[in-house]
């Protein structure tokens, strides 16, 4: 059956699909993408209002990746909340949502896979769950090529991963527009993440701590104060909040190296509290 303009799928036909969206680019149409795992938030929604605004149409992707979860990760376990979420596409305006099977992304019983710059891969969040960034790549350019959209957006809250993808766009020359959106956040200035759901009502108290170190920190960086000293304040902090550090760490904000005067930069970290890993990372002015 052929979805109609405005009907919300989802589908999980790679041939409609393909069949929706080429007429309407044939049309003129800019066509807009937002690839999720589901389980959407304030975050997730907002990256499909922004798109709303370049684009014609918007086209939404609800897949857990199997590739960019660890053995001992929480893949299993990883929210899934379809209902819930085309209910709120639908009632966004987003167009289409494309909610393909595993098997659909991975066909062949030993699939080809992308292998992430190590650059960009290995570092940071990488360090910390090897392989992470080559599914995550392996899987984006898949939806690329199936959606083929004109744009495409991505949130800021994960922005080793942005960098990454559009990496990634450029070295297979790919038509598409990469936008981002800044950090969404809930009032306490923690980032929005499917994950947050994993604190209790206790950690969930106290995880805005992790926002206000890097935040603590821009400002001192800013202002020439020196980063050793500042990283293990920060790590102190942190342990001090209940949270495991993984990482805290200033760097380029175009390829995660050493940061240089004059250019973006960026702080970055990671920590565990409880059953979450949270993620975060701000602007620095210095």
């Amino acid at each position: 059956m052929k979805l109609s303009p405005m009907k919300l799928g989802p589908t999980h036909d790679l041939a409609e699909l393909r069949r929706t969206i080429r007429s309407w680019q044939a049309d003129g149409q800019r066509v807009g993408f937002v690839p999720t795992m589901g389980n959407l938030h304030a975050g997730h929604l907002a990256l499909v209002d922004r798109l709303r605004k370049s684009c014609d149409r918007v086209v939404t992707s609800i897949f857990v990746n199997p590739t960019q979860f660890g053995p001992n990760e929480d893949f299993a376990a990883y929210p899934r909340t379809l209902e819930a979420d085309l209910a709120a596409l639908t009632e966004l305006g987003a167009d289409l949502a494309w909610v393909p099977s595993v098997e659909t992304m991975y066909p062949l019983a030993e699939s080809f896979m992308v292998r992430a710059p190590k650059a960009l891969a290995d570092t940071l969040c990488g360090a910390d769950r090897p392989g992470h960034f080559d599914g995550v790549a392996s899987v984006v350019l898949r939806l690329f090529l199936q959606v083929a959209p004109d744009a495409a957006i991505f949130g800021e809250k994960d922005f080793q991963q942005l960098l990454i993808i559009r990496e990634l766009v450029r070295d297979y020359a790919l038509d598409i527009d990469i936008e981002s959106l800044p950090t969404v956040r809930e009032v306490d200035g923690l980032a929005m993440s499917s994950r947050n759901q994993y604190l209790s009502a206790e950690e969930r108290a106290r995880a805005p701590a992790l926002h206000a170190v890097l935040r603590e920190t821009a400002a001192a960086l800013a202002e020439g104060d020196d980063w050793a000293t500042l990283q293990r304040r920060g790590f102190e902090r942190l342990s001090d909040a209940g949270f495991e550090p993984q990482y805290l760490e200033w760097r380029s904000a175009e390829t995660l190296g050493v940061p240089e005067a004059g250019r973006p930069q960026r702080l970055l970290a990671a920590a565990r509290l409880g059953k979450a890993r949270l993620i975060d990372n701000l602007a620095v002015d210095a």
